[in-house]
């Protein structure tokens, strides 16, 4: 058997224990993200507790405080992967999860803002348990299985960015700002307890040195459908947060009652997340039954033709509502395109350009506020919805387009 086929005969029959590793990394990836995102809530607050009392600096700070790590995370996260296809998935996790607890916790001692930005930045560096546990369970999970395991795991990890605010909000008055960063780190030391000792990865001398020889994006033999999903990645982040710098202002023009306006923008910005919770699992493993590129191809063009009420709502309710179809539609590509990739790369090389990928996810994370900012300020509200769409049914486009050269091929 060539080196080629036995790749692909592992990737087919998958790990004996990637049901085990399933739950494990469900359970760490669920609660990193909630304490990493616990402290939105009273990041502000933190900030003019350390000593900044200009209103418009504890913004600005704020803002650098929370992008310093996803800065840091698409910078590192090539590297993380690229580690892991040589050194071992699991090794990744353990290191991600350890360097958590510490930095996390080292936040509630901080004693400026400097300090503050530098611990967030060391989280972006050092961690990365969720994407780390996107390789791990794409890379030991049975072909046939694999959409539906990474979107059981895509579920955790959006409930934890839903969980993790709430939470925030309810800890400080209880047990203090610095309190609830100490417990967050406690949370993630569990995890590196459950991580290191429950993870099963076995070990594969021929895979470590294919890794070491594997010249990473060269070693693809057809990078078609690698860029596809670069770019559909990049796409669903933007998606997601190009409404974020404006979605208050827009409630504030659907809802009488002023008072109530940072709720029912509270509620906008979760409906997407809810629906893409509900949906993941279940797309995904409709992805498994007739393929990945229908559902991604089909995920965008709901998700473009959605999006152009949203630029027209005479009432918070249909916004909840589009919001919610939204992200049902969108919850399954996460899976799909970590799929996808998975089964185009040689295993020597999936950690490495899984990790590429995530970090096109985190340019779209950054670049959709910036965008949406922008386009919002400068032309007008509808118009983020509307070039939103344009974007996502031109990624469509773009998918099926792949997909029919694929099949072709």
């Amino acid at each position: 058997m060539t080196d080629t086929q036995w790749d692909a005969a592992k990737v087919a029959l998958g790990s004996a224990y990637w049901k085990r590793n399933l739950v494990i990394s469900l359970l760490g990836s669920f609660t990193t993200i909630v304490a990493m995102t616990l402290l939105l809530p009273f990041l502000p607050l933190y900030v003019e507790e350390l000593g900044v009392s200009d209103h418009a600096a504890i913004v600005q700070w704020s803002g650098i405080a929370y992008g310093a790590t996803f800065f840091a995370a698409a910078c590192v996260a090539p590297l993380w992967g690229r580690l892991g296809d040589i050194y071992g998935r699991k090794l990744m996790l353990v290191r991600a999860s350890l360097g958590m607890t510490i930095a996390i916790s080292l936040m509630g001692m901080a004693g400026s803002v400097w300090q503050l930005v530098a611990l967030r930045l060391f989280v972006g560096l050092a961690g990365g348990y969720a994407s780390g546990s996107m390789v791990l369970v794409a890379t030991q999970t049975p072909k046939d299985r694999s959409a539906w395991a990474l979107g059981v795991l895509s579920s955790g990890i959006m409930a934890g960015n839903l969980v993790g605010p709430l939470i925030g909000g309810a800890l400080p008055p209880i047990i203090g700002i610095r309190g609830t960063f100490l417990a967050a780190g406690g949370m993630i030391f569990f995890a590196f307890l459950a991580t290191t000792f429950l993870i099963k990865e076995e070990k594969s001398a021929a895979r470590k040195q294919a890794a070491k020889a594997s010249g990473g994006w060269k070693s693809i033999p057809d990078k078609g459908p690698v860029v596809a999903m670069l770019a559909t990645g990049l796409l669903l982040m933007l998606a997601n947060m190009s409404i974020e710098p404006i979605i208050t202002v827009y409630v504030a023009q659907l809802v009488p009652d002023q008072g109530q306006v940072t709720m029912v923008a509270g509620i906008v910005m979760s409906a997407a997340a809810l629906g893409s919770i509900l949906s993941a699992s279940r797309l995904g493993k409709l992805a498994d039954r007739i393929g990945h590129w229908p559902v991604i191809a089909g995920a965008l063009a709901v998700a473009g033709l959605l999006l152009i009420p949203q630029a027209f709502v005479t009432g918070s309710w249909q916004l909840i509502a589009l919001r919610f179809l939204m992200g049902v539609a969108l919850g399954g590509l996460l899976p799909c395109i970590t799929a996808v990739i998975r089964h185009s790369v040689p295993d020597s090389a999936a950690g490495s350009i899984l990790g590429l990928s995530i970090s096109s996810q985190y340019v779209g994370q950054v670049a959709g506020p910036v965008l949406g900012g922008f386009v919002g300020g400068h032309i007008g509200m509808p118009a983020v919805f509307l070039g939103t769409s344009v974007l996502l049914l031109a990624g469509a486009a773009f998918t099926w387009l792949v997909r029919t050269k694929e099949e072709q091929a």
